[in-house]
């Protein structure tokens, strides 16, 4: 008997359902913190500062369907943005499955357990600062690392 491959081994990101798309969040974090660019060199900085709506300890946003109302420069991704969008993280299944790479050992849809991602180490940690806990001048002493 031959295994049905997963569908984001056989689907175009274009193809999925919302369903499917939505399962593709490992669940990080990571495109819910402040990211520096440097409009010099090009380099983007990873902070320790979270959106406001972002839970830390749950990692997930807290008003995920109001997100784009409530906060005006969420990036929404699509599709046609995911593989162009260079300060998402590496390990983004969304971005790795744009460049056609494949999904890391890690993710939840592999390993079928939502931690995976927090004991591979790629999950933000739970003491983030909120952004409105923060003056954006004191931004770039809260970098944590590049991208």
């Amino acid at each position: 008997m031959t295994k049905t491959p997963p569908f984001w081994e056989t689907k175009t990101l274009g193809q999925m359902s919302q369903e499917e798309w939505e399962s593709l969040c490992d669940g990080c974090g990571r495109c819910c913190l402040y990211i520096l660019h440097n409009e010099e060199t090009g380099d983007v900085f990873e902070t320790d500062v979270a959106c406001k709506l972002f839970d830390p300890k749950k990692r997930r946003c807290t008003d995920y369907e109001n997100r784009s109302r409530r906060v005006p420069d969420c990036v929404r991704l699509t599709p046609q943005n995911a593989g162009a969008l260079s300060w998402m993280p590496e390990t983004c299944a969304y971005r790795r499955l744009a460049r056609g790479e494949r999904l890391p050992a890690w993710h939840p849809l592999i390993t079928g357990e939502r931690d995976s991602v927090a004991r591979a180490g790629v999950a933000v940690p739970p003491d983030l600062i909120a952004e409105q806990d923060i003056d954006d001048d004191l931004l770039e002493s809260r970098i944590t690392r590049a991208r």
